[in-house]
């Protein structure tokens, strides 16, 4: 089988990789749909971020469909033919933040596509992929595609639980990427009294607005367009900051309240910040960082109609052409969220952009 790799930055390749032997709590996928992240990004543009850095050819991906082709002898609950939704969070359930009920945090964590630790964990981009029957979430009833955005949906609904809910309060997105109009749809399904987006690109803030936004801002059109919200100490209650830009963190302070949450999802690299305003303000600043029991939720959440990710999926490329769905997601002016299709019979129509 082939597999999409990574071999330093600019260089993808479409590469034969092999089979891996099936355990009895394991089935055995043939993956239909991969979406492309952000981190795939930063190692296709930049072979890794901040002190990340590939030190060998990694398979990329992390958030994919699959249909199972067959399962371990103790596998129960999935059937050959299922669809399901593969979290690419492995942790090991032993050490002792699994024990405290944060495998976020899992000393041994094994998740798709990470050069954090050496040797890297391979991706999930591969043609035939074996995992853990704990990993799978049966989605029969979505589409390919809908399955495979459940883990950037999962990210959402992690950053609105790090946030202690949103409902009834007033919610300031900064950077609308696919991570950030998540967070829109998320907070909208969640309650949110209000929300505020901003972003550089048209066709982002489109999306968001799209996604519940009650009112988009292009900073870089209108770059005080957020004073009006810093009278009388703010008006955020929570800031979702998924962007990773210190210039939007420190531009969205002044219009946070008192005592408000800034949850940070963006991800480049450390981050100046403007700690004096943190502390006069006496905000709360919370990281978010992946997710867990949020992957079986972005699922029901699906199946139900509750949330849809559908509008945010605006390229479909063939697996053979997989390097140009990285070239496509670069365009932001253009696409939102890029997929690869790894089975002809789960191919949506293509869109070019």
């Amino acid at each position: 089988m082939r597999a999409i790799v990574i071999h330093e930055a600019g260089k993808l390749a479409l590469d034969e990789y092999p089979q891996e032997r099936t355990g009895a709590d394991q089935v055995v996928l043939e993956v239909a749909t991969g979406g492309v992240c952000g981190s795939d990004l930063h190692y296709f543009n930049h072979g890794g971020f901040g002190p990340v850095r590939l030190k060998e050819p990694m398979v990329l991906g992390h958030e994919v469909s699959g249909r199972v082709v067959d399962t371990g002898s103790a596998v129960n609950g999935i059937e050959i033919g299922d669809l399901v939704a593969v979290s690419p969070s492995r942790p090991c359930g032993e050490c002792r933040f699994c024990a405290e009920n944060l495998q976020n945090q899992c000393l041994n964590m094994r998740f798709y596509g990470s050069a954090m630790p050496f040797p890297h964990i391979q991706g999930a981009f591969r043609q035939r992929l074996v995992a853990d029957a704990a990993q799978c979430v049966v989605a029969n009833g979505l589409s390919a595609a809908e399955a495979a955005m459940a883990e950037p949906l999962s990210v959402a609904l992690h950053a609105i639980r790090r946030a202690d809910g949103v409902e009834g309060k007033k919610v300031l997105v900064t950077g609308c990427g696919p991570i950030g109009v998540l967070c829109v749809l998320a907070a909208r399904e969640a309650g949110a009294e209000e929300i505020i987006a901003t972003d550089l690109t048209a066709n982002a803030l489109n999306h968001a607005k799209m996604a519940g936004a009650d009112q988009t801002i292009d900073i870089r059109s209108q770059p005080g367009a957020l004073d009006t919200y810093g009278g009388e100490k703010g008006t955020f209650e929570v800031l979702f900051e998924c962007s990773g830009s210190p210039s939007a963190l420190s531009g969205a302070i002044p219009a946070l309240r008192p005592r408000g949450v800034i949850v940070q999802l963006g991800l480049g690299g450390d981050m100046p910040v403007p700690m004096m305003q943190i502390t006069a303000k006496e905000l709360e600043l919370r990281g978010s960082f992946r997710f867990h029991e949020e992957f079986s939720q972005a699922v029901e959440k699906m199946l139900t109609g509750r949330i849809d990710v559908m509008p945010l999926i605006t390229h479909t490329v063939e697996f053979d052409d997989a390097k140009r769905a990285f070239e496509i997601a670069n365009d932001r002016e253009a696409a939102m969220k890029v997929q690869i299709s790894f089975s002809d019979s789960d191919a949506r129509e293509q869109i070019t952009p």
